[in-house]
């Protein structure tokens, strides 16, 4: 959690750093591509007032990103994705409102991409969440075990070594290739005493059911307990295999 707080801490003071030295200091250079523009270009734009409206987009953003740090330490589940979602919000509409202060001859143009570029980001950040929030299913079949969803797989109950039902999930220790918000990890971690497994877990909702097999160590549970432990009886009668 610690360190999420200072990473979004980091953002938030750059923000209003590069943002200060731009209304207050003049620093225009900051702009990208402003130093590239031809000098008749940045006078106008200088008179626009663009460069000082950016600045003042990038201060206010960083200033209501401070304002939502304390979220993480709360019990609201989404904290991570409203900041995400805020930041993009603010920062991709206030390039589009930024178009009005163009120069004239490329005014229409900086909307279409600045447009084209907020649809972009906004689709992504829609696709990741809404894959990365599917509840991931355990599927028992007559020889074989399936986990849907993204980084799901299957595996035989032949190749199970250990079913465990734990109370508390063990430290994840650092994220290799998977999705890792606040409230939930999907995909390959590093956790602590086990090494190199596949999580599927929604956190703060124990038990958490522990498989081992010979090639990997996976982590899942379900936001109802119950349904965790019927995995847990279901998997354990079908493998034979239990701590």
């Amino acid at each position: 959690m610690l360190i999420l707080f200072f990473i979004q801490l980091i953002v938030a003071l750059i923000f209003l750093l590069i943002g200060w030295a731009i209304v207050k200091k003049e620093a225009y250079g900051l702009i990208s591509s402003f130093r590239s523009r031809p000098r008749g270009e940045q006078e106008e734009l200088i008179q626009n007032g663009y460069p000082q409206k950016t600045g003042k987009l990038l201060i206010g953003t960083a200033i209501v990103l401070l304002i939502m740090l304390p979220l993480l330490f709360t019990s609201f589940p989404y904290a991570l994705e409203a900041q995400i979602g805020v930041m993009v919000v603010l920062l991709m509409g206030g390039f589009i409102y930024l178009s009005k202060y163009e120069v004239a001859n490329k005014r229409k143009k900086s909307y279409i991409i600045s447009t084209s570029i907020a649809v972009v980001s906004f689709t992504v950040l829609f696709v990741i969440f809404y894959v990365g929030f599917q509840e991931a299913k355990l599927i028992l079949k007559e020889d074989s075990f399936e986990i849907s969803g993204v980084y799901g797989d299957e595996w035989s109950y032949e190749d199970i070594t250990q079913v465990e039902l734990l109370e508390e999930m063990p430290e994840v220790l650092l994220r290799t290739n998977g999705y890792g918000m606040q409230s939930i990890s999907k995909g390959h971690f590093k956790v602590k005493n086990y090494g190199s497994s596949l999580l599927f877990i929604y956190k703060g909702h124990s038990p958490y059911l522990l498989i081992e097999t010979n090639d990997d160590t996976i982590f899942i549970n379900a936001k109802d307990a119950e349904k965790t432990k019927d995995w847990y009886y279901q998997l354990v009668e079908q493998s034979g295999k239990a701590e």
